[in-house]
């Protein structure tokens, strides 16, 4: 029924604001618009967060993109997931996820859009559409972890770098580290992990690159356990300080131990570097996420 104008009082005007969504009318407007998945590339700094990951009482990088995406989608029936974690205080150049929403709304402003909503050390880079069946953890063949090392201390770089003051021999942790390819059982370079079925991981490549006052380790495997990278890193790092030789490494592997987690490297220095949905080769050169100029010769040096 109609309201009557003349049975307002006189001076009221009609209360034109938008009301509160019914689920009956989510339900009718969501039969309007198509759900679609999107394929999203994040780079983030984790220092601030417990992980990626959405944890109770904690504050997470996948928690703070759907809560973005809540606000910009308006509703709750959102599925958003990463292609795998990452721990307490460790960043990504190029995390993948897929989100699948109720939405008319094209890739790009999809993008503009979280982010506007995002914090500054949250960052969409890149959306796109993706198949319905797209799965970001499931469907990934791969992964690569960039660690780095810092020779010297720096007043800029200290939540990316892990500063070791010893001399570190470069060349006896690259042939140390050939030890870790393949399928190895790597129980002792992980703690407890309920999600995690099997400790068998297959690792492809392990590279080593000196960059001026940086020491970089670029790790590449089918997926990792938790603390696995950090741990390689450690167990390396003692064998270039001398303290841990190659064959400790093949005892580690071949028998369950607690030392490694001795030797736990900071989160500060680790980096997700990508996630490879197909079985290529990732050819590209290992870089550096900042630069740490080597004071060696250096034109700051007077």
């Amino acid at each position: 029924m109609k309201e009557n104008r003349r049975n307002r009082p006189f001076g009221e005007k009609k209360d034109f604001r938008k009301r509160p969504e019914t689920q009956d009318t989510q339900r009718r407007n969501h039969s309007k618009v198509k759900k679609v998945r999107f394929r999203l590339y994040i780079e983030y700094e984790g220092t601030r967060y417990s992980g990626w990951q959405i944890q109770k009482n904690a504050k997470s990088v996948q928690g703070k993109i759907l809560e973005a995406a809540e606000k910009v989608f308006g509703q709750n029936e959102i599925e958003f997931k990463g292609s795998g974690r990452t721990d307490s205080g460790v960043h990504a150049l190029c995390q993948v996820a897929h989100l699948e929403v109720y939405t008319m709304l094209a890739p790009e402003i999809v993008r503009m859009k979280l982010n506007d909503e995002l914090p500054s050390d949250i960052n969409v880079l890149e959306v796109e559409k993706a198949d319905y069946k797209f799965h970001a953890r499931h469907d990934a063949v791969s992964r690569s972890y960039i660690y780095q090392i810092s020779k010297r201390r720096s007043a800029f770089a200290k939540n990316f770098v892990w500063w070791i003051k010893d001399r570190l021999d470069i060349e006896k942790m690259r042939s140390a580290a050939i030890k870790f390819i393949g399928l190895n059982d790597f129980v002792s370079f992980s703690d407890k992990d309920d999600i995690e079925k099997s400790t068998k991981v297959l690792l492809q490549d392990i590279q080593i690159k000196e960059e001026g006052d940086l020491i970089l380790i670029r790790i590449t495997g089918s997926h990792f356990l938790w603390k696995m990278v950090r741990r390689i890193v450690g167990v390396l790092v003692e064998i270039g300080r001398g303290n841990l030789h190659a064959p400790d490494i093949d005892r580690f592997l071949n028998e369950e131990s607690g030392e490694p987690a001795k030797y736990t490297a900071p989160p500060s220095g680790l980096f997700l570097e990508n996630i490879y949905y197909t079985k290529e080769k990732n050819d590209n050169a290992v870089q550096s996420f900042i630069t740490i100029k080597s004071m060696k010769n250096s034109a700051y040096k007077k």
